[in-house]
């Protein structure tokens, strides 16, 4: 139902002109002008009654003028449990072309919002069905979508519109939502343009009150103007309060009453007047989280012992407190119904909510709901009811209505035991929202309560997963280690395995001292679960080392092609990575991803593309680290999981250097050094330093490349790290080559040759061939080079093609040009293809020095494209369809080809057959 001109549109003072807002309007009618061929969004942001709603109902007249399809929706404060409901509001006018949707995407925004019986697949994936409707519906007219009060819409509706927002931009699809100040929320996190609804100038704020307090003094006036302080609800009300109480009034509170409570005041004013059925009815209304007039006035009419019709409502409406139609009852600001909960004591309330319960028989959830809010003793009939009605909340996609039911259930339940596990639930249930804020709160509660053994063990698991990355702390990892082990006596073998894999991570980001390195990974091997990937994974992260014959053992039983367990694949992924294995890393994240990917699962994704970066880095796929880079940072950022975004960052800063964007690398690297200095992040540290050597290479700086890259490998130093300093052996060598520090690089070696004899990690095992030989004297090189060109360096292509070029760079100092030629040949073509320009460079240089002529550098589609689009091109080259380009990057269809038509150009062809050539060419 589409609200009249007054009520919420309190700045419009004659006619449809929006006093004093001309500025505001000029940017949501920019939006609107330039929606039309490319996406949009933006926060509206203000106090209650400043005018945001009546901005964004100019924009939506303003957008329908245009020729634009308008959807609407807000939020209701009764209504943020109800998941989806917001999305559902929003999407209802044009759910009838879902039928355009592919099967899979219609069928996921069906069942979240209860019109088919599939159970809701990932909130993520709901959002990307979601997108690809507004896509459809935009294909044949612009889309303004306009969300009123979004701090009140249920969570999976915030995050769907924070994902929508987000990726919007190709399409002709503006998004403009209006928020309260001092209500932070996914939307607001997700960086978007933000524009200030401030107070009314004076001149606009003395037109406004002449239209509504013209029958008031001058006095008066000048009184409330003060009162009002620009804001054009109070500018309408408090007059309105002022007459009906006569000076000095309700509207006359001491100026250090906040404008909000003066202006709840004067709605409540006018509630205390109505007649107690009417009363009856508003008050049902505020509490309810239903607007449709049949239910509210059935629940009246319980609470009023009698039969009340919608003519109860006629002085609420009159007094301005609410609008009805035929079916539904709408509160003229939210103001009205706060005011409303404000008026009634405590014990109304609860009558309120019993005769809720009394009427919504027919549907048990929302039923139990408003029974367990109608009482103040505990009881466990209803505490039970609403644990089971958690489960109903989780299917339809709302952790938070889970969340407070089982919160509700264990206040009204007895036994202290089941209360405390209640609330452990509900913890779990936060974690999965990442919702560390509530974890801590539910936790705390818990901790009140007598638990049991595995229950003490849960909260410790629980107080754990949020501080990836926390500093190493070796006393938290020995508490870790011992719950793990209560855990596991106690026959609780899934919650040992995640304490021991969260002390591994800790003792993988930061150093914890090989004592508790060792503890965690003697607590791991007691148990009986060799082949949980979860028990690999905390082997290997806690000890990358010492482990990494045991862990690369237990990975080569696993059949790569036959998983489906995309957590299951992740975490092979990750030990893989520790020890070591990056080529069988690869296979398992690209398994991973594809799982992933399908499921929608981005929390997820995003830690397999942080970690195929580097590994793509390792086995020649640059192209592919380019685009697992900058997506693993966005999804990094939009999930909440910081250091994962610092981990992207040093990836993409390495993989710039040896592009030869060394400015671009170490403004990289200082960023991330000072996210991870803080938290004393050895792991992301080390890799600032392979990062800035990198670079510092690149310019020929070699003396400050290998200072850099040598604190990597000096134990006392904050940036080393027993596993990641594997990644800097190659660049340690060519440095100190460079700028004669052969003897300190030779030491690094030859402890490092020690570690060789213990793991066989074959990240460490090939980077020594290349660092052997580029240190050893004339005598023995050429032997160290031959060996190191006979191994099977397939995967290897970047390590290859440097041992080919210092092979062919020794040659030519040996005056071999002849026999110079073909390595530096190979080399050039291998760096040609993966992008590697900096080091592709030297190989021409070497080249020209033996007397031919290499061909020219070429742009490459690295070059040439964003991440985004060489990602899309990729897959395109590959084969996909837009539609199935898009299901996988969570972008729409549309946008996919608009991305095509661009790429195209710039790749100088004019077709997706010449893709996968002139990607080759690169």
């Amino acid at each position: 139902m589409r609200q009249g001109l007054t009520g919420r549109d309190a700045a419009r003072a004659s006619g449809q002109r929006l006093v004093g807002r001309d500025a505001e309007l000029a940017v949501l009618e920019g939006l609107i002008a330039r929606g039309a061929v490319r996406g949009d969004a933006i926060a509206l942001l203000g106090d209650p009654g400043i005018g945001k709603t009546s901005l964004l109902r100019a924009a939506a007249e303003r957008a329908r003028e245009s020729g634009f399809t308008v959807l609407e929706t807000a939020g209701v404060e009764t209504e943020a449990l109800l998941p989806y409901a917001g999305l559902h509001q929003l999407l209802r006018p044009v759910l009838g072309q879902a039928g355009a949707l592919p099967s899979r995407l219609r069928r996921a925004l069906l069942a979240a919002f209860g019109e088919d019986d599939a159970a809701p697949p990932e909130p993520f994936f709901i959002a990307l069905a979601a997108l690809n409707l507004l896509a459809e519906v935009s294909s044949r007219r612009p889309v303004l979508v306009a969300a009123d009060d979004v701090h009140w819409l249920d969570s999976p509706t915030q995050d769907a519109l924070a994902f929508l927002a987000r990726r919007v931009s190709q399409d002709p699809v503006v998004i403009a939502a209006a928020i309260r100040t001092g209500h932070p929320g996914r939307f607001l996190a997700a960086g978007l343009p933000q524009l200030q609804v401030g107070r009314l100038d004076d001149p606009s704020a003395r037109e406004v009150l002449a239209v509504h307090a013209a029958g008031l003094s001058a006095a008066s006036q000048e009184r409330i103007l003060s009162e009002a302080v620009g804001n054009p609800l109070a500018l309408v009300e408090l007059p309105v309060a002022w007459c009906a109480a006569g000076a000095p009034g309700p509207g006359c509170s001491p100026v250090f009453v906040p404008l909000t409570a003066r202006l709840e005041r004067a709605f409540a004013g006018r509630i205390a007047g109505l007649p107690a059925p009417g009363r009856d009815a508003v008050l049902v209304a505020a509490l309810g989280t239903a607007s449709e007039l049949p239910e509210i006035l059935a629940a009246a009419s319980v609470l009023a012992r009698r039969q009340v019709s919608a003519d109860v409502l006629d002085e609420a409406g009159t007094a301005g407190l609410i609008q009805i139609d035929a079916m539904h009852l709408r509160f003229r600001h939210p103001l009205v119904r706060s005011a409303v909960a404000a008026a009634e004591p405590p014990a109304r309330h609860r009558a309120a909510h019993a005769a809720l319960a009394d009427v919504l028989r027919a549907e048990p959830d929302r039923a139990t709901w408003h029974r367990a809010q109608s009482i103040t003793t505990p009881d466990d009939g209803i505490a039970d009811e609403l644990e089971a009605a958690h489960l109903s909340a989780l299917r339809r996609g709302s952790a938070m209505s889970a969340i407070w039911a089982l919160e509700r259930s264990a206040q009204l339940t007895t036994d202290p035991a089941r209360r405390g596990r209640r609330l452990l639930l509900a913890a779990q249930h936060a974690f999965a929202l990442g919702r560390a804020d509530l974890v801590g709160g539910l936790l705390k509660t818990a901790a009140r309560n007598p638990l049991s053994s595995i229950d003490r063990a849960r909260m410790e698991w629980l107080r754990e997963i949020f501080n990836d990355g926390m500093p190493g702390d070796a006393a938290r990892v020995r508490e870790l280690c011992a719950a793990a082990s209560r855990a596991a006596r106690a026959g609780d073998l899934d919650l040992a395995l995640n304490l021991l894999l969260g002390a591994g991570l800790r003792c993988w980001w930061a150093d914890t001292g090989p004592a508790a390195r060792a503890l965690v990974a003697a607590t791991v091997s007691q148990l009986p679960a060799a082949r949980d990937p979860r028990y690999i994974a905390a082997l290997a992260v806690a000890e990358p080392v010492l482990q990494g014959k045991a862990v690369i053992g237990l990975l080569s039983g696993f059949v790569i092609e036959d998983a489906q367990d995309a957590d299951a694949l992740r975490l092979l992924g990750m030990a893989a990575f520790a020890s070591g294995d990056l080529v069988r890393g690869a296979d398992f994240l690209d398994r991973a991803e594809t799982v992933l990917r399908d499921q929608g699962r981005l929390g997820l994704l995003n830690h397999v593309l942080c970690l195929q970066a580097p590994t793509c880095l390792a086995t020649g796929d640059w192209d592919k680290q380019i685009a697992a880079s900058a997506e693993g940072r966005r999804l990094a950022q939009e999930t909440g999981q910081p250091i994962w975004t610092t981990q992207s960052l040093l990836v993409e800063a390495v993989g710039q250097a040896h592009r030869g964007h060394a400015d671009e690398a170490l403004e990289l690297a200082a960023r991330a050094e000072q996210m991870a200095s803080g938290q004393h992040l050895n792991a992301l540290l080390s890799s600032v330093r392979r990062a800035r050597g990198c670079a510092w290479i690149s310019l020929g700086r070699y003396g400050d490349a290998y200072a850099e890259l040598r604190r990597a490998f000096d134990s006392a130093d904050p940036s080393y790290h027993p596993r990641v300093r594997f990644a800097s052996i190659m660049l340690l060598a060519e440095a100190a080559v460079r700028c004669g520090e052969r003897d300190g690089a030779r030491a690094v070696i030859a402890e490092l040759e020690r570690v060789a004899a213990v793991t066989p990690a074959p990240v460490l095992h090939v980077y020594l061939l290349y660092a052997r030989a580029v240190l050893a004297d004339d005598a023995s090189a050429e032997d160290l080079y031959r060996t190191a060109m006979a191994h099977d360096l397939t995967r290897w292509p970047w390590p290859r093609a440097m041992i080919e070029l210092a092979y062919g760079r020794w040659l030519r100092r040996q005056r071999r040009v002849t026999q110079a030629r073909p390595p530096l040949r190979s080399a050039l073509t291998t760096l040609n293809l993966i992008g590697a320009r900096s080091w592709a460079e030297q190989v021409r240089a070497e080249l020209r020095a033996t007397g031919e002529r290499p061909p020219p550098a070429r742009s490459s589609a690295a070059d040439t494209l964003s991440p985004q689009e060489l990602q899309i091109a990729r897959l395109a080259a590959q084969g996909l369809s837009n539609r199935e380009i898009g299901q996988r990057l969570y972008l729409s269809h549309r946008t996919v080809g608009s991305h095509l038509y661009r790429i195209f150009p710039k790749l100088d062809i004019t077709s997706r057959t010449q893709l996968a050539s002139r990607l080759g060419s690169a």
